[in-house]
Parts: structure tokens; C-alpha cells; sequence
């Protein structure tokens, strides 16, 4: 990935630095506590609710909510198969 979009969660030095040591760009505002302001890209942290959105659609599946498979390989199929049917809904 070369940027990484992130809550105020995330927001500190270490995790910064271990990002910039990947050559990945940070995307996230700087938590209230902090002295100096570091700028972050507003547009591209705004696009940051389609992800949130994915996600909370999933969860919408008990199975993968729960995770409900042992297996990693069968978890994800059941993730991929989620997927592709809420994309089949929303495009129908």
C-alpha cells in the first residue's frame, strides 16, 4: 500500500514512523492531544466511509461476524462469497 488511511485512533509517533519506514503515507488527523497538527489529506480521508461501510455490511453475516470457521481458508471464502453477493445486490 502506499498510503494508509487511519482513525485519530492510530495517530502517534511510533506507528508514524514504523509507516515511514515502509515508504507508506499516513492519512489520518492528528488527535486532539497533540501540539503540532500534522496535515493529512481531507479528500482522500473523506473516502475513508466506503470502507467503513464494506465492513459494517459484512458484519452483517452472522457467520463472518462470529467467525464461525476454523479454517482461514474457508473464512475467506465465506467473506469472498458475502462479498460478491452484496455487490450483486446493490448492482441489481
Amino acid at each position: 500500500a502506499r498510503v494508509l488511511i487511519g482513525d485519530k485512533g492510530y495517530d502517534s509517533n511510533r506507528f508514524r514512523q514504523a509507516l515511514a519506514a515502509r515508504s507508506i503515507e499516513p492519512c489520518m488527523p492528528s488527535c486532539r492531544g497533540r501540539k503540532q497538527r500534522i496535515p493529512h489529506g481531507r479528500m482522500l480521508y473523506r473516502q475513508r466511509h466506503r470502507i467503513e461501510n464494506m465492513f459494517g455490511r459484512l458484519k452483517d453475516w452472522r457467520r463472518i461476524a462470529m467467525r464461525y470457521d476454523r479454517c482461514a481458508h474457508t473464512f475467506m471464502s465465506a467473506i469472498c462469497l458475502a462479498a460478491t453477493v452484496l455487490f450483486w445486490i446493490k448492482e441489481s
